[in-house]
């Protein structure tokens, strides 16, 4: 499975590389159903002017798309930033199997940092989570956009 799992991420961090080129935080995400990656999705908040362009619900709105329906039981999500509260809150509501998760949140996730909404047991569906696929390229990525966008900021203060 672990073989399997960096393939799949690696697909993901492809994907957050396409949010990085249009200077959004480089968040991928794909889902996978029978060993295929049917949905992918990157951020396009900036982009898009959308609060709601994260990764995983653009991934999680083609994926039901392609199965024909809203339930996702038998899909496995890869993404490269541990889910926020919207995103957490809409891998729960489409009943997805499996969430592989790279780097943590540790300010805004809830996967495990702030709150583990995937695994609440008072709600009807938890999901598997496995968490530090290919963590240190995800953040690598992350904090690499970060400082990239620090740099430009000071050299539009300096000028």
């Amino acid at each position: 499975m672990e073989e399997l799992d960096e393939k799949y991420m690696r697909a993901a961090i492809r994907e957050a590389k396409k949010a990085y080129a249009l200077e959004e935080v480089p968040i991928g995400c794909v889902i996978v159903r029978e060993g295929k990656i049917i949905a992918r999705g990157y951020n396009r908040r900036n982009t898009d002017k959308n609060a709601l362009a994260h990764a995983e619900l653009s991934a999680i709105k083609k994926a039901s798309k392609k199965c024909g329906d809203w339930r996702l039981e038998d899909c496995t999500m890869y993404v490269t930033l541990e889910p926020c509260q919207m995103c957490a809150g809409a891998i729960v509501q489409a009943r997805m199997k499996r969430v592989v998760i790279a780097a943590m949140n540790p300010k805004a996730g809830c996967a495990g940092s702030v709150l583990n909404l995937l695994q609440m047991a008072a709600f009807n569906h938890q999901a598997e989570v496995e968490r530090g696929v290919l963590e240190e390229e995800s953040a690598a990525l992350i904090s690499g956009f970060f400082s990239q966008l620090r740099e430009k900021k000071k050299n539009f203060t300096d000028s």
